[in-house]
């Protein structure tokens, strides 16, 4: 039975006042947690008081229980204060009991949570089921130390994950994050019933692993001598800089992830990447050096010379020390954004490639071979070792090694491409589940959570022998601009637990809405454990709806709780004398729309957009050629509803095209036009480019089209910034009815860029026809 946060409210304020009559305080507990169980059944009215003489016992002479049974023991007195005593064997009054038995459930991380007037018992077929049946009974707990008792209602839950793998990655190449926080780390995966922690320790950046037979590589590797200031000025802060982890320090942390039923993945990023190991060791190199480790962020060429046979040797010895490490079924051998512009002039790889016979096909340039030879030998070394590896989705350029597993991050299309080739995949798409960015995190209100909430990783489109392949799904957390440990929870807090109920929850039992009520209980936890997180999701979600038959935008708002909002609509700050909301805004000239919530002491920030109005603004129009899949969001509307984008073209302010964007505007009756403009949206190492082409053309009946301007424009050099740029054409007055303007992408990435001769996007916003 689902509450709505109103719901929640009478029953905890019934509580207290019945508490206070009382003269005694009682809290109820609420099962509705994050991730939502499977199901939930309420077992009759009877209900289990949890106080200060509750015991918990464990099964006899398993010390895995007896750590499970001190764990919840201590979750209870971070919540109440009082600490029940734990005991071998099974409590049959006023006890809590953890019970190893076969429940009919095929997920060894299954478990069954009953609760009646006497006993709270957590049963599953392994210690890891016991652990997630903990998770949620801690969860449950009214979060206010000082209770005397609490309420546990009669229940019965029987839950299970969705999938087998639930990921959430660090990168401590770019910066270096002490074992403390590692720990700290793995515990919010626990709290949220992650059970993998991917290790991303190399990088150009630093190498951060204590590997014996290469003692350089943390001597020389692990120390760069400056770092890139984080205000966006492109300069460096002029301080060295590093840190690295010993082999003691490592099995410290493998060891206390295990505890919590994690397991620590590592990822030794191979062969692109490696610049930390060619400063220590330039002999692995094609040119042989001198490096130094990287003090600039994105793709650097130098790379492992493949040619090299000594190269393979090290990247085995490396792994041979790093399987000794990690007992993981899975090692990630990286393989990303792997320039080939070293191998392409390098005499020992072109002599490989001349020993293999290898040809350039017209899918891959014949250096990518050198890449798929390089991972099929890894794999081969690794499975010797009794492991498998998992690599990034560039490991399929060149032929993917047969036993490989596919970590799917530019979008989703590679993983379904690898899946479809009987390849296990995990999804871990950058525009969702790339926690690193900020400006993901703040699309206003909840719309960041919501986006990662709503990810389908397996669509129904797929065959189920397709889907099957999918295991599981992974946030990421890209450290380039985290230079310290709470901006790092700052970005994964709250989106984490969005992640947490697509991995862990049925499909059929996700809303949205619901899903925020629960997260605004789960952050009394967060408050309690210290965490920092992202208010963004409490504040005022907006969404808007052009009209093109009234001629309009419509803009609604809302809060968690339905909490009074206040607005203005002449960018003045608004007060309780302000305009209260009601009912969805609609704006049909200039207008700066300005909102917040005033409640007492709970006031949010300051909500602010700016609508301009031009002649193509809520009119009619439509797109020839589609925008890519992946970059729809709300459809042609987007290109005139008054909303400028930032330089962030992930937010939905952007449409996204592969092919040349095609756009005819209706004006409804003959209107005079002079100038036709847009913009777009450039960063180039993410394969977005600016236009090479724009035309203008009208018609009086939408059919019949002629042209009046265009222009052709230069494909962007390497050295062109980045950012939003303006396009206009202007031509003599003339009245029109309909107006159509083309702009035609770059058609295919330049000889400079990282992947030269690939498609190239064109990032279009607000068009204006004046």
């Amino acid at each position: 039975m689902k509450r709505t946060f109103k719901q929640i409210v009478a029953v905890m304020l019934a509580v207290l006042f019945l508490s206070c009559t009382n003269g005694d305080k009682k809290l109820s507990a609420d099962y509705h947690v994050i991730p939502q169980p499977v199901k939930i059944e309420e077992a009759g009215t009877s209900s289990f008081i949890l106080s200060g003489t509750t015991r918990i016992g464990y099964f006899t002479g398993n010390e895995k229980a007896k750590q499970l049974a001190s764990f919840l023991s201590g979750y209870i007195k971070e919540a109440t204060g009082f600490q029940p005593e734990i005991v071998e064997g099974a409590v049959f009054s006023n006890g809590i009991n953890l019970l190893l038995e076969d429940i009919s459930e095929n997920s060894p991380e299954a478990y069954w949570l009953e609760v009646n007037d006497k006993t709270v018992s957590i049963t599953a077929k392994s210690e890891a089921g016991l652990f997630y049946g903990i998770q949620t009974l801690r969860k449950s707990l009214v979060s206010e130390v000082g209770n005397k008792k609490i309420i546990l209602p009669a229940v019965q839950i029987k839950d299970r994950p969705r999938f087998p793998y639930r990921g959430m990655h660090l990168d401590v190449g770019r910066h270096f994050f002490s074992t403390d926080f590692i720990k700290q780390y793995i515990d919010i995966l626990a709290l949220h019933n992650f059970n993998t922690f991917h290790w991303h320790l190399t990088e150009d950046q630093g190498w951060r692993i204590e590997i014996k037979k290469y003692p350089r590589l943390t001597e020389i590797g692990s120390l760069r001598k400056e770092s890139l200031l984080n205000d966006g000025s492109g300069k460096f802060d002029g301080t060295p800089y590093g840190g690295f982890y010993t082999q003691d320090e490592v099995r410290e942390i493998v060891k206390y992830a295990a505890d919590r039923y994690i397991t620590v993945i590592p990822e030794i990023d191979l062969p692109g990447h490696i610049t930390s190991a060619l400063a220590a060791y330039p002999e692995l190199g094609c040119t042989g050096g001198p490096y130094e480790v990287a003090t600039t962020y994105g793709v650097h060429k130098d790379v492992l010379c493949i040619g090299n046979e000594q190269s393979l040797h090290f990247a085995e010895d490396v792994l041979s020390e790093i399987i000794d490490l990690f007992p993981s079924h899975y090692i990630h051998v990286g393989g990303d954004e792997c320039p080939r512009d070293r191998w392409s002039v390098c005499p020992k790889c072109q002599q490989l490639i001349r020993k293999m016979g290898w040809k350039e096909t017209k899918e891959h340039k014949v250096e990518d071979k050198l890449q798929g030879y390089f991972m099929n030998r890894i794999e081969e070394f690794v499975n010797s070792k009794g492991r498998r590896i998992i690599g990034w989705d560039e490991i399929l350029e060149g032929g993917l090694a047969p036993n490989a597993t596919v970590m799917s991050w530019r979008g989703t299309e590679n993983g379904i491409k690898a899946a479809q080739q009987h390849h296990d995949v995990i999804m871990t798409p950058a525009g969702i589940l790339y926690f690193s960015s900020k400006q993901l995190l703040e699309l206003g209100g909840n719309r960041g959570v919501k986006r990662v909430y709503d990810f389908d990783p397996t669509p129904d489109s797929l065959p189920a022998d397709v889907q099957k392949h999918i295991i599981g799904v992974q946030g990421c957390l890209w450290s380039e601009r985290i230079e310290k440990p709470e901006r790092a929870e700052y970005l994964i807090l709250p989106r984490i637990a969005a992640l947490s109920e697509l991995a862990w929850s049925a499909p059929e039992t996700h809303d949205f809405d619901d899903f925020m009520t629960r997260l605004y209980r789960l952050i009394k936890l967060y408050d309690q454990k210290g965490y920092v997180y992202s208010k963004h999701v409490f504040q005022i979600t907006e969404s808007f709806d052009p009209d093109t038959v009234k001629g309009n935008l419509a803009v609604s708002l809302s809060t968690i709780g339905n909490r009074p909002v206040y607005y203005t609509m002449d960018g003045s700050i608004p007060d309780t004398h302000s305009s209260l909301y009601t009912e969805p805004v609609r704006i049909d000239k200039d207008a700066v729309l300005q909102a917040r919530v005033i409640l007492d002491k709970d006031t949010s920030e300051l909500f602010s957009e700016t609508i301009r109005v031009n002649k193509a603004t809520f009119k009619p129009c439509r797109l020839v050629t589609p925008p890519h899949s992946n970059y729809t969001f709300s459809g042609v509307s987007t290109l005139i509803d008054g909303l400028t984008g930032n330089t962030n073209y992930n937010t939905g302010r952007w449409l996204g095209f592969l092919t040349d964007m095609d756009l005819i505007i209706d004006l409804k009756e003959k209107t005079p036009v002079r100038i036709v403009s847009f913009t777009a949206n450039i960063s180039k190492g993410a394969a977005v480019m600016g236009p090479v082409g724009f035309e203008i053309r009208l018609s009086d009946n939408g059919t019949d089209f002629h042209t009046v301007a265009s222009q052709s424009y230069p494909i962007l050099n390497k050295d062109d910034k980045d950012g939003i740029y303006p396009y206009s054409l202007s031509f003599p007055e003339t009245e029109s009815r309909y107006v159509r303007m083309v702009a035609k992408v770059t058609p295919k990435l330049p000889a400079w860029h990282m992947w030269p001769g690939a498609a190239a996007f064109l990032f279009v916003d607000e068009v204006c026809v004046e």
